[in-house]
């Protein structure tokens, strides 16, 4: 039942983000047609905002966008307009002229799915073992040294990385492809790109969870009964210390899955990191609103599915 209403309280919480959404982004200053302006006669930017419905109320707009508007048709009766968020419609775009975002998000959408699963895997293989065993080292230069490994990954942004990925591992040596999407060998170098600076949040959460994990009560019973030192780490410790990490892993793979915009920019990738971009620099307020309501649907579900992994993890944690 708790899990239930949980799942139920989602529900609210997505109506209110993607109305802010709506709102927020037709009041922004500029408008999706402004450059046109100059080039097109009155009548054809009235031809056009009636096309997409921009000619109607703020009000009558987000009716039709959440599929509640009404329309009286030629006979005088009234019928819901077609499309609408309640049928899975957010309608054209603005930008992308004749496409719908739905299609436009669910081009690229599995692009950057397998991307940020990759970035989140090559995360969680690097910082893991890099925090716990810095933890474990923490009096000896090992320690040191992978605590400055993580801060580096963390210091250092991916538009960094990236180029210097591509003219070091692509161009000068060429291990790898430099761009576009094509075989796995492709995904290399955005998958570190991407991946790299949560590897480092990663190290730090691992790092410091293992260090209070070690210092508690029960490790030093263990230690006391005799038990090994790698029993200690790997079956007592290190299930308290991936604690602070899977607290992370909600938000970050958010992140990961719909935050890739700029190694998806420098390797040309096709994922919706792009589109986001465009859309807002163009003032597309359905590709905007639609890509805001699939960003808080993976963070709210995401976020979930940690809390709910608390409990199996550390059965004192109620979901009550």
């Amino acid at each position: 039942m708790a899990i239930l209403r949980r799942i139920l309280v989602l529900i609210p919480l997505t109506w209110l983000i993607v109305t802010l959404a709506f709102f927020l982004v037709r009041v922004a200053p500029g408008g999706p047609f402004d450059k046109e302006r100059k080039s097109s006669s009155p009548q054809v930017e009235a031809a056009i905002k009636r096309k997409y419905h921009l000619d109607e109320s703020l009000g009558s707009q987000y009716l039709r966008f959440l599929g509640l508007k009404w329309e009286r048709t030629e006979n005088g009766t009234l019928q819901r307009a077609e499309g609408g968020l309640i049928a899975g419609d957010f309608g054209l775009s603005l930008k992308y002229r004749n496409h719908s975002v739905s299609d436009i998000i669910l081009q690229g959408l599995p692009v950057s799915l397998i991307l940020g699963w990759l970035a989140f895997g090559f995360a969680l293989g690097i910082g893991v073992p890099l925090g716990v065993f810095g933890a474990v080292r923490a009096r000896g230069w090992v320690g040191g040294a992978s605590a400055i490994v993580a801060i580096a990954m963390v210091c250092v942004p991916g538009f960094v990385i990236g180029p210097a990925l591509v003219l070091v591992a692509g161009l000068k040596l060429g291990w790898f492809p430099v761009g576009l999407w094509g075989g796995p060998m492709h995904a290399v170098l955005p998958m570190v790109t991407l991946g790299l600076y949560f590897s480092g949040r990663v190290a730090r959460l691992a790092r410091e969870g293992m260090m209070q994990a070690l210092q508690s009560e029960f490790i030093r019973t263990a230690r006391a009964k005799g038990v090994s030192e790698f029993s200690v780490v790997v079956r007592h410790a290190f299930r308290l210390a991936i604690m602070p990490v899977v607290s992370y892993s909600g938000p970050m793979l958010a992140d990961l899955l719909t935050g890739s915009f700029v190694v998806e920019n420098i390797f040309q990738i096709p994922g919706i990191g792009v589109f986001l971009v465009n859309a807002s620099l163009s003032r597309d307020y359905p590709m905007v609103v639609g890509l805001v309501l699939l960003y808080a649907v993976l963070l709210l579900v995401l976020n979930l599915i940690v809390d709910l992994a608390y409990g199996v993890l550390d059965p004192r944690v109620s979901h009550e």
